[in-house]
């Protein structure tokens, strides 16, 4: 299944949604869930969908042979999991992104944190902030949990996975040099990409078979197997879930490998007009484009 999170327009409305894109287009789930006895909001998200219920991705298949209801060109694609509690960020964890940085090789995962205001839907544009232009692309595999998990072996990790997607971490290189802290320059209003959608874990269940490529302006920058992670997805589950309960809808951007545009010599930075690609097979292809912000910041949150 690929499940996606959308926005509609109803009476010139902007209404947050998600469901299942199908060749004809979209079943909108959480318009026919919202309100019944076990969803009561009217207006359901995917995250709050997989909390309620552990059986969630399962019951969505009773909605595959449904009509669609909204042709694709109808939405605007929002992040896979919009409000995701947790967005934990992997640093250093394909060999040959340590290699081109000149590190050592981890003991432990490098962890950092997104913000999810930092992260916008597939086929919207990325925002080079005004205050730099040190913008850089790093294509990686996000995996989004779908059952609370807590302290989970390396064995039993692959259970507690939901599906797939595709991520841009969009980095702002100066500011994440500032201190030895990631934090500032990793989170920046819309500087990220994720999606397009989830792929369900039933349908890729290893994803060490995937392969990753980012794409800018059509140059082919990042091309690497997933299988080349210092840590791979069952490792992170383990780590990740020793410290800290992880909850259906949070996320695990897994690395980037070599090739991201600060080491290039010149830097190569993504600038306003360039089209960014992250291409996972066996996923998908998450798109977006790049805008600078603007002076007066009019796209500031309402």
């Amino acid at each position: 299944m690929r499940v996606i999170s959308f926005e509609k327009k109803i009476s010139g409305f902007k209404e947050p949604s998600f469901g299942l894109l199908t060749e004809d287009g979209i079943i909108d789930v959480g318009a026919k869930l919202s309100e019944t006895d076990l969803y009561p909001e009217p207006r359901l998200d995917l995250r709050t969908m997989m909390e309620r219920n552990s059986h969630s991705l399962e019951d969505l298949r009773h909605f595959e042979t449904e009509d669609a209801d909204i042709a694709e060109a109808d939405i605007t694609y929002l992040p896979v999991i919009p409000n995701a509690s947790k967005i934990l960020c992997v640093g250093i964890n394909y060999l040959s992104h340590i290699k081109e940085t000149g590190r050592d090789t981890p003991k432990y995962p490098v962890l950092f944190t997104r913000f999810a205001d930092s992260i916008v839907g597939h086929n919207c544009p990325l925002i080079r902030p005004k205050v730099s232009t040190d913008f850089d692309y790093e294509g990686e595999l996000a995996v989004i949990i779908g059952k609370r998990a807590r302290h989970v072996s390396q064995a039993e990790a692959m259970d507690y996975v939901a599906g797939y997607s595709c991520f841009n971490e969009g980095s702002i290189r100066d500011f994440q040099m500032h201190t030895i802290q990631f934090t500032a320059g990793k989170n920046f209003y819309k500087s990220g990409g994720f999606g397009p959608w989830m792929v369900t874990s039933d349908e890729q269940p290893d994803p060490g078979t995937f392969h990753l490529q980012t794409r800018l302006n059509g140059q082919v920058l990042q091309d690497a197997p997933v299988s080349d992670l210092c840590f791979n997805i069952p490792q992170l589950i383990e780590y990740c879930s020793s410290w800290t309960p992880l909850e259906p809808g949070d996320v695990i951007v897994s690395g980037t490998p070599g090739g991201v545009g600060r080491v290039r010599k010149p830097p190569i930075w993504m600038k306003p007009g360039d089209v960014v690609e992250i291409d996972i097979k066996g996923v998908g292809v998450l798109r977006n484009t790049i805008i600078d912000e603007d002076a007066d910041w009019t796209d500031s949150p309402q």
